[in-house]
């Protein structure tokens, strides 16, 4: 690592933390960027958590002081999520890195595709088409597994999902999407910690 590779990576992580405060997708700026200073996959998606669990952390504080959150709807969605990132971030650390050097590359331009062809909604509320239990069972599940294992991509997910099942318009959907994307985050965090796979200076940058 050289000087000018920190200088980058802060660059990288502030274009990646203003988009993911906003809407989503930021992992699609910081990952490619871990990468491509030389951190192996897994050390590159555990120093990405490392960062981007205190942007979101962030962005949670200012929706709750906006009023956006509705703390009393968020109780299975937080345990589902913490549940599955859980798992799907053990999955991802049994893997070797060689495979993961393959697959990454495909991970990524798929999400950046769906990112950029996703459908843009959510002006104003309207009827939910999930109650919101079965809501959380479905994607907290999934989502919360598939942020554990990769990440990029998950707030675009989770917007969209609670914009079209959910009924919510767009700053309650994104309000909603940062405190699952947190809970994800940190419980995915936990297990890169663990397993030693954070670069922490480089985090802190």
């Amino acid at each position: 690592m050289t000087p000018l590779d920190y200088v980058l990576l802060f660059f990288a992580a502030l274009g990646a933390g203003f988009i993911d405060s906003i809407a989503g997708g930021g992992g699609l700026i910081s990952v490619p960027a871990l990468l491509a200073v030389g951190l192996p996959p897994q050390m590159a998606l555990g120093t990405n958590k490392a960062q981007s669990t205190w942007g979101t952390l962030t962005a949670v504080i200012r929706y709750h002081r906006a009023g956006l959150i509705r703390w009393s709807d968020m109780r299975w969605p937080i345990a589902l999520t913490f549940l599955f990132s859980l798992v799907g971030t053990w999955t991802v650390t049994q893997i070797s890195n060689e495979w993961l050097r393959a697959i990454v590359p495909w991970l990524l331009l798929g999400i950046a595709l769906y990112t950029l062809f996703s459908p843009r909604m959510g002006q104003r509320e309207v009827q939910a088409r999930l109650q919101p239990l079965a809501f959380a069972l479905i994607f907290g599940t999934a989502i919360g597994f598939y942020d554990g294992f990769f990440g990029p991509g998950t707030g675009s997910f989770w917007t969209i999902a609670c914009i079209s099942l959910l009924g919510l318009e767009l700053k309650r959907a994104t309000a909603y999407t940062k405190v699952v994307n947190l809970t994800s985050n940190a419980a995915s965090l936990l297990v890169f910690l663990f397993a030693g796979l954070i670069r922490f200076d480089i985090a802190l940058v």
